[in-house]
């Protein structure tokens, strides 16, 4: 799914701060993402208020105005002026050095708010003194290397570690998180309807029946049927053709050619394919393709 929203990230400049210090931030236009590398603060979303320890991080997933403070009676300053001052790729704020962030964002395509984004919660906090944690300790802390020492290539290899990060985050999330509502991330949280799922997801273009499934989750076709309703709001083949049709949708995006399109996803012609498209998105295949593309979240 993070391949198929076209999943990017961007590192951005650093925070150091100590004292008293209140940074009260526009809301981002992507995916934003901070992780606490020495010392403790406050994030504040709504006034709703989170510690922050050394170690945590935190996404998030809304375009909404929050604040990194040391306490909740600082004044705050506008965040915008402290990172265009910052220099050496590193932000200023208060006095000291006892606080430091690294930070980012995550791009997605047009699709993520609706495949992705809407599944999360509006913050997604991390502490990052579990051990179910350490995996997402270790990529943090290679990003700072890579940061910090400069090798060769050091953003990109720092930017596909982000990524790396991103993954154990949501990996995090789904084993301690119990899904707000029904959704392809309810069914990998499901232990029935999970390799279901995957299986789904690895070969989209094979003929799947519903007792086949029912066989990969060892189960009967009743309970799988009741599971996978359940958890992902739709039974399995009608979520296997608006699977179909997201990864058709995807390609032509990309200009492939209806025929292998429509033998990769699974439609033994392009008129069954076409049929399809239209009946899922209200358009045909050659109008999709020449719409102009959806602006990217």
């Amino acid at each position: 799914m993070l391949a198929l929203v076209g999943t990017t990230s961007r590192l951005s400049v650093g925070l150091v701060a100590g004292g008293e210090w209140a940074l009260d931030f526009d809301p981002p236009a992507a995916v934003k993402f901070n992780a606490v590398r020495r010392g403790s603060c406050l994030l504040i979303v709504d006034d709703v208020v989170w510690p922050l320890a050394e170690g945590d991080c935190f996404l998030l997933t809304r375009p909404q105005r929050f604040v990194l403070a040391s306490g909740l009676d600082v004044a705050r300053r506008p965040a915008g002026p402290v990172f265009a001052a910052a220099t050496g790729g590193i932000a200023r704020t208060g006095s000291g050095d006892d606080v430091f962030l690294l930070g980012g964002r995550f791009d997605f395509g047009a699709r993520a708010r609706e495949l992705l984004l809407d599944a999360l919660p509006p913050v997604l906090h991390v502490p990052g003194g579990t051990e179910a944690a350490a995996t997402l300790r270790w990529a943090l802390s290679q990003i700072d290397a890579e940061l910090r020492d400069r090798p060769v290539a050091a953003r990109l290899v720092a930017e596909h570690l982000a990524l790396v990060m991103l993954i154990h985050i949501l990996r995090l999330h789904l084993a301690t998180t119990p899904p707000a509502g029904p959704g392809w991330l309810g069914g990998l949280a499901d232990p029935v309807v999970a390799p279901a799922l995957r299986a789904l997801h690895a070969d989209p273009a094979r003929a799947w029946t519903v007792a086949d499934l029912a066989a990969v989750s060892t189960v009967s076709r009743s309970t799988l049927a009741a599971r996978f309703k359940q958890a992902v709001g739709q039974g399995p083949l009608d979520y296997l053709t608006g699977w179909r049709i997201e990864l058709a949708a995807d390609r032509l995006r990309r200009g492939d050619g209806l025929a292998a399109i429509a033998h990769a996803v699974g439609y033994g012609s392009q008129s069954a394919l076409s049929t399809a498209f239209k009946r899922e998105t209200g358009r045909s295949p050659r109008e999709f393709r020449l719409a102009p593309p959806p602006a990217e979240r």
